[in-house]
């Protein structure tokens, strides 16, 4: 598997976040237009460098701290749609033809934007930027699970789900804000027949995992790379799920993983001890994400390339989990199948890999 063949394979990316994803120079352009004067370095060079470094502290909170800067010059539609398009042309770029991008409508509201006008101007830039390129573009509103908001956002959510938004989603710092805390906003979800991703199992164990699938009802999971703590290996060498593990598995829930980014926030200590591995052996439905790409310093390419040299994956296991992603993304089914059958397999196919 060489990186020519991962860059043309036709990927899917489920897990990626606006505000983590910008061009250094996009942030250095809207800091100088916006009267921001809280960056570190005007070089984007540096720039990268530093914030790339800042959020590989082994600390989920001290990561999170890095998005100050990018939230900061994402106040105004023009700075929004600007950063939307861009991150469909980089998407696209690397292959990917199917993105669900998500973000917190409610930290860009510094100038004055209604909610809504901020969903719109992403909207509006995730339309630009991936015109013509080969690139399905969809947007998941997420709200932050510290704040007391996540009623409204999911209002908005629904909103818009006829113009591009896909479903809700709530992140933040996840020990101490479990995600029942929202469940008002989830239920509303669920009546409207609309859909729900949950960050769970990342910085927290097994009963954050628990709640956001059975109060909350997520259809796939954050991350999840604590389910590895319901599952044994005994002297033998056989590994038994234990009954959250066979839940999750025998239901087919997908878990969105993002092997560099979970290092970086010291969920996992290495891509070599990652549970992507032995999930992967157990047949979970995995996905690989890039959560945040500026932060992590990463592509989609990039992941399944460092997944190549930690596990011996192949283009027949990027087929594997680009499927899987496809297979769980919040697409009406025709749509999933068609870009399954018409895109993903024939380009999978044309490089050699054929399942």
């Amino acid at each position: 598997m060489n990186s020519d063949d991962i860059l043309r394979a036709p990927k899917v990316l489920l897990h990626d976040h606006l505000d983590g994803g910008l061009r250094p120079r996009t942030i250095v352009d809207l800091a100088a237009e916006g009267g921001y004067d809280g960056l570190p370095t005007t070089d984007p060079d540096e720039l990268r460098q530093v914030i790339s470094r800042g959020a590989n502290r082994n600390d989920l909170v001290l990561y999170l701290e890095t998005f100050a800067h990018t939230v900061a010059v994402m106040q105004t539609r023009e700075a929004l749609e600007r950063v939307a398009a861009e991150c469909a042309e980089d998407l696209a770029d690397d292959g990917v033809v199917y993105a669900e991008i998500r973000f917190a409508p409610e930290l860009h509201q510094d100038r004055g934007l209604s909610l809504d006008e901020i969903v719109e101007a992403v909207l509006a830039g995730f339309e630009r930027g991936g015109s013509g390129r080969g690139i399905t573009m969809r947007v998941l509103c997420s709200a932050m699970r510290q704040r007391a908001s996540s009623r409204e956002i999911a209002e908005l959510a629904l909103r818009h789900r006829d113009q591009g938004v896909c479903g809700f989603d709530i992140a933040g710092p996840e020990a101490g804000y479990p995600p029942a805390r929202h469940l008002d906003a989830f239920s509303l979800v669920m009546r409207e027949n609309f859909h729900i991703t949950i960050h769970a199992g990342e910085a927290f164990g097994l009963p954050s995992i628990a709640e956001a699938l059975h109060v909350c009802g997520a259809e796939r999971l954050g991350h999840g790379v604590r389910l590895i703590d319901d599952i044994t290996t005994d002297a033998d060498g056989a590994q038994h799920l234990g009954r959250l593990a066979a839940f999750v598995r025998d239901r087919r829930v997908a878990l969105e993983m993002c092997p560099s980014s979970n290092v970086h926030v010291g969920a996992v200590p290495s891509i070599a001890e990652h549970p992507i591995g032995p999930l992967t052996k157990l047949r979970f439905r995995i996905t690989v994400n890039t959560d945040n790409r500026l932060m992590s310093d990463t592509t989609l390419s990039r992941e399944f390339a460092l997944l190549g040299e930690a596990f011996g994956w192949d283009l027949n296991d990027v087929r594997w989990a680009t499927i899987n992603a496809m297979k769980s993304a919040f697409l009406p089914f025709d749509e999933r199948l068609a870009l399954i059958n018409r895109i993903i397999k024939p380009g999978f196919a044309m490089l050699g890999a054929d399942g």
